[in-house]
């Protein structure tokens, strides 16, 4: 891959994110990765960079052992939350921990969370990791990656969501269907039953929903909306 397409891919990894903070899935907390084509490496957003304000310039590269390989700056304290995902799931591409408010509300109210509107439908099952603590180590974070199995998404106990797939632009819109199932379950909770998507509908909505020129509109969307920085 050429300087100029590492370029772009840093560019839509910072977009993503500051996109994620406007959305308050993220705040002065909250990191985003993906994979370096054709390496073991990674990009990262730097520890101290605003979450607001990221820019290309605030992505650093390191290996798999968390060691900067390119960039200024160091990488979030729970790092190896995305190493150890990807030194064992070869198929993730891209991952996101977030701190999104409905989703973490269900796992401190130890109520599962359920496809409840057509979105919800590509989530799959979604495991929630016991844990109220940060992924700073890499037994943590082995421990973590166990749960995490063959999902896409986990969430963490008290704490937030780890969110994964193919492409930035796929864990984005992930993330962003996870949070808007999760505030319907709840809303619809406050009136009465909320109603799951039964295994048909999950599966006819999947198929649907989940193409690439659905995500690319999704992701489009929420780009038109971010104010240039």
């Amino acid at each position: 891959m050429q300087n100029q397409s590492l370029l772009t891919l840093k560019q839509q990894l910072a977009t993503a994110i500051r996109m994620l903070e406007k959305e308050q899935h993220i705040d002065f907390n909250g990191h985003f990765s993906v994979r370096v084509p054709e390496t073991e490496y990674i990009f990262i957003n730097a520890a101290a960079a605003s979450r607001k304000t990221v820019t290309e310039y605030d992505i650093i590269t390191i290996d798999l052992n968390g060691e900067i390989i390119e960039g200024n700056g160091t990488p979030p304290n729970e790092y190896p939350l995305h190493t150890e995902i990807y030194k064992r799931r070869n198929d993730i591409q891209a991952i996101v921990h977030t701190h999104p408010r409905w989703s973490t509300l269900f796992t401190i109210a130890n109520v599962p969370l359920r496809p409840v509107i057509i979105q919800g439908a590509v989530l799959g099952e979604i495991p929630v990791f016991p844990k109220s603590q940060s992924i700073s180590s890499t037994d943590i974070a082995n421990e973590l990656t166990d749960q995490l199995s063959e999902h896409q998404v986990i969430l963490l106990k008290a704490h937030g969501a780890v969110v994964t797939g193919d492409n930035i632009m796929e864990t984005f819109v992930r993330s962003i269907f996870l949070e808007e199932n999760a505030c319907r379950q709840y809303m619809a909770s406050q009136m009465g039953d909320a109603h799951s998507l039964d295994e048909e509908e999950v599966r006819s909505t999947k198929e649907f929903i989940w193409q690439k020129k659905n995500i690319q509109k999704v992701w489009d969307y929420y780009v038109s909306n971010l104010s240039t920085i």
